[in-house]
């Protein structure tokens, strides 16, 4: 079965960590412990987040003049990079020597008009005071808005339409190599008037990334990796509930946070319903379960009742 898993930022970090070299590489080879046994079994496609990265780097960008910060595309790169090295390391301590294993900076055209651009909602970057905010608002034409006591820049987050290296990742594939791409929603790019490529300041959100990729590369199953074990329904609440499957439009009947489970559940049933296959979206220490549906949230398109998890005793 060809999966595509999406690594999500506990893969990397756990909430509350200090974001060190140790710690993300301490996480990332809990992640390599689940994922190994699965490809002697399958075709596996790893992708990942990358926000907290992008953010420290940011960050150390800002010890410079702000003006001299390096710009998103290029930060998404470095990250693709170094968080592919690490998986690809700590995969290749556990997997045959004879498996081979490839990370992908992976280029991602957005559409200039894409209605996001018009609103820019994602944060990226330091908190300024105001008054620095307005200053590089006025300088390097940035968005700002308001987080908390604090000012940050916001960047348009769009759709993805294009995967410029589907072509060498399905080459690679073919020849049995295990592949690691799309990192953070891919490297985002887009042609200016004459034809020529070059990288935009956004933030494509890595979920939506993620289904796309997946279906570009006909994938089975699509497995979204979180910090929590399925989708819950009024979560954190006395009456919260664990889904255990539904369709997409039974899932339509509820809502979920915008910026956290809300893109996963959407991008899981798009993918379902363009497809016609399945998704899932769980914990990390589930995942070779929930790909045989066993636990974690499946969304798949001939379920005709939401069927409940139980809760645990």
């Amino acid at each position: 079965m060809r999966i595509v898993v999406a690594l999500g930022g506990n893969a990397l970090l756990q909430r509350g960590e200090p974001l060190t070299s140790e710690n993300q590489r301490a996480n990332i080879a809990i992640a390599a412990r689940a994922l190994a046994p699965l490809a002697d079994h399958h075709e596996l496609i790893i992708s990942h987040g990358n926000g907290p990265q992008v953010g420290l780097l940011a960050l150390q960008g800002a010890a410079y003049k702000p003006e001299e910060a390096f710009p998103l595309d290029v930060l998404g790169a470095e990250t693709e990079g170094m968080i592919g090295y690490m998986i690809e390391q700590e995969l290749g301590n556990l997997l045959p020597k004879e498996k081979s294993l490839a990370t992908i900076l992976t280029m991602i055209e957005v559409d200039p008009a894409d209605p996001a651009f018009a609103d820019p909602s994602k944060f990226v970057g330091p908190v300024y005071v105001k008054e620095e905010a307005q200053r590089l608002t006025r300088e390097k034409g940035w968005t700002v808005k308001q987080d908390g006591k604090h000012w940050r820049r916001v960047v348009a987050s769009p759709l993805p339409k294009r995967i410029f290296e589907i072509q060498p990742i399905r080459w690679l594939m073919e020849r049995g190599v295990l592949v690691i791409c799309t990192g953070g929603g891919g490297i985002p790019t887009a042609f200016d008037d004459h034809g020529l490529l070059h990288g935009v300041e956004a933030v494509i959100d890595k979920d939506y990334a993620s289904e796309f990729l997946a279906r570009e590369l006909d994938a089975d199953l699509l497995v979204m990796v979180t910090d929590v074990p399925a989708v819950f329904v009024d979560w954190g609440m006395p009456t919260q509930r664990a889904i255990r499957s539904a369709s997409p439009d039974l899932f339509t009947r509820y809502s979920f946070a915008a910026g956290s489970m809300g893109p996963k559940v959407a991008a899981a049933c798009q993918f379902v319903a363009v497809t016609g296959r399945k998704a899932a979206i769980g914990a990390l220490a589930d995942l070779a379960s929930i790909i045989e549906g066993q636990a974690g949230t499946t969304i798949m398109g001939d379920v005709q009742e939401i069927e409940w998890a139980l809760p645990e005793k």
